[in-house]
């Protein structure tokens, strides 16, 4: 699609940890060995939290940064120096709507996803000069196992699927969106439904608004824990 000509390669599988920052050199090295360089990275890989602050261990919060922040980050930087030798290369991550916004009982995650939106946001600025390109996609809801695989305050599963989430995007849908972003070379990309587009906007030009908002959904999470 990018550049009209049809290409087939056979796929490769690297299996790595992305929270062991080890294995993500040695990965990274391996993925190079497969065909010489990358052309497109998609960081994907995430785990979603579910939460009070005052009931998570910062075991719980160090395990979210591995994985969502501080693995793309090193799998990025490994790659990156072919990427910048070649003069070619668009670096691809999924973050999340909640790397814009922070809600309530989401602490964690939400750190993670802003941590991410700031490093691919300087990225972009430094690799500019390089011919790069850096892509950050905002997706809402999705309808995928993220909740369900989603951990806890104390590190257990929490093996449920939200009503929000059963009812996000098609991945299908959103893959598609990626797909097309990329092929504009879109450098930021908010794929939510008009709430959480709107919540973003509130942050930004009425922030003690968005604030009051927070807090009466705080209360009223906390309430139905409760019960």
């Amino acid at each position: 699609m990018a550049d009209g000509r049809k290409k087939v390669h056979a796929p490769s599988i690297v299996t790595f940890d992305l929270s062991d920052m080890e294995m993500v050199a040695s990965g990274a090295e391996e993925i190079l060995k497969c065909y010489g360089h990358v052309d497109i990275l998609l960081n994907n890989a995430g785990i979603s939290y579910r939460g009070a602050i005052l009931e998570t261990s910062v075991q719980v919060d160090q395990e979210l940064m591995n994985v969502n922040y501080f693995g793309p980050v090193a799998l990025t930087k490994a790659l990156l120096p072919a990427m910048v030798q070649r003069k070619t290369g668009h670096i691809v991550v999924v973050s999340s709507v909640q790397g814009r916004i922070a809600i309530p009982f989401r602490s964690a995650y939400a750190a993670s996803k802003h941590a991410t939106q700031a490093f691919f946001d300087c990225l972009r600025a430094e690799v500019a000069q390089f011919g790069l390109e850096v892509s950050v996609i905002s997706p809402g809801y999705i309808r995928t196992n993220l909740s369900l695989n989603a951990v806890t305050g104390d590190g257990s599963k929490y093996g449920v699927v939200d009503k929000n989430t059963a009812e996000g995007r098609d991945p299908t849908e959103v893959a598609k969106a990626i797909l097309t972003a990329v092929g504009r070379r879109k450098k930021d990309l908010l794929l939510a439904g008009l709430l959480p587009v709107l919540a973003v906007y509130l942050r930004t030009l009425a922030p003690n608004v968005f604030f009051l908002v927070m807090a009466s959904r705080a209360r009223k999470g906390q309430k139905h824990k409760e019960n």
